[in-house]
């Protein structure tokens, strides 16, 4: 299963061979290709999958789905807590 994950640029390093950036995952900010989104620019949000940015999406849908994944994390977290106890 393939999996990517909506980020926001923060930062682009325009003269980088191919063109790379900083994506910020909700606080965690890696390096990002954004070779295949010439117009991708500061501040918009891209779909990461394995490092490459592949396509910009709105930001409602970025923050809606960063939220839903958010809501799976806290929730697998109450289901380990509950194994333990």
């Amino acid at each position: 299963m393939c999996l990517a994950l909506p980020g926001r640029i923060e930062y682009i390093d325009e003269g980088s061979t191919p063109k790379m950036g900083t994506v910020d995952f909700g606080g965690i900010k890696k390096n990002v290709c954004l070779e295949f989104l010439p117009e991708a620019a500061l501040h918009d949000y891209v779909l990461v999958h394995v490092g490459m940015a592949l396509t910009k999406v709105d930001e409602q849908e970025a923050l809606e789905t960063i939220a839903m994944y958010k809501e799976m994390g806290e929730a697998l977290d109450e289901l380990k807590e509950g194994e333990s106890a």
